[in-house]
């Protein structure tokens, strides 16, 4: 994970985004059942590798510690200007991953980078101008976590992209979470896209549509119920590119 345009703040801002990162992945994680204490995190500024082991806790890792993540920001960013926002890039995928002198190896390590660094994910933060986070699933994870039917999670809550950096080219799945959305990404250039799904007034002496679904509680198509588990990564040579950094099964930073 990375936060967006860190570089652009000045020297009191950046201590205070490396002070407050690290505070607020450690209570997403606690609220989601997860402890980043048995994480093997690699540190970068205003960015987090971290690698954990295979233990059953995938669903948990994609759904609700994201979704608690989302949320601590959201909090977190009510109390500053918009000058003085924290918005993060995240990247789940799974590989093996090999301990090495000067951090991790292995190609799920590059690949996450690869992924962290996708235009996709700078592209979904400028049409989402309210949006904290936005999160990229590598294809095997959707497919085994999300697809699987794993989480509380649809398939149509994300988005097909194609990534391609520097020699890394694969499919993988966007989505932007939390009731910022109003929409889905896909959606967010259509008019009048935010007023759908809104219900009809009620006609004089009707009585009031009931809105207590789960629409109504977490905005158009997004559920506010949780669920879910983890991630794992190990060994495979290569040229390792430890610019990004991610939880769960690797991530990245840029």
């Amino acid at each position: 994970m990375d936060a967006q345009a860190y570089g652009g703040n000045n020297d009191r801002r950046q201590s205070e985004i490396q002070h407050d990162l690290p505070r607020l992945l450690d209570r997403a994680a606690r609220s989601a059942g997860l402890d980043r204490a048995q994480w093997q995190i690699q540190r970068k500024g205003d960015e987090q590798l971290a690698v954990r082991p295979l233990d059953g806790a995938e669903p948990r890792l994609v759904d609700d510690y994201v979704r608690h993540l989302a949320a601590e920001l959201r909090e977190y960013n009510a109390q500053r200007v918009p000058e003085a926002r924290m918005r993060l890039r995240v990247v789940i995928h799974q590989g093996l991953v090999e301990l090495a002198d000067n951090g991790f190896a292995g190609s799920a390590v590059v690949a996450t980078a690869r992924l962290l660094n996708a235009p996709a994910l700078y592209d979904a933060l400028a049409a989402h101008p309210g949006a904290d986070l936005v999160l990229l699933l590598s294809d095997d994870v959707f497919r085994s976590v999300v697809k699987g039917g794993h989480t509380s999670l649809r398939t149509e809550d994300f988005t097909r992209v194609t990534v391609q950096v520097k020699e890394y080219q694969a499919e993988a799945w966007l989505r932007v979470p939390g009731p910022v959305l109003g929409a889905r990404t896909t959606d967010s250039h259509e008019p009048g896209a935010a007023e759908r799904g809104k219900p009809a007034a009620p006609a004089p002496g009707e009585p009031a549509a009931d809105r207590s679904g789960p629409a109504a509680a977490g905005g158009a198509g997004i559920s506010n119920e949780y669920r879910a588990d983890n991630i794992n990564v190990t060994n495979v040579a290569g040229d390792v590119d430890a610019r990004g950094a991610v939880f769960g099964f690797g991530g990245g930073g840029g």
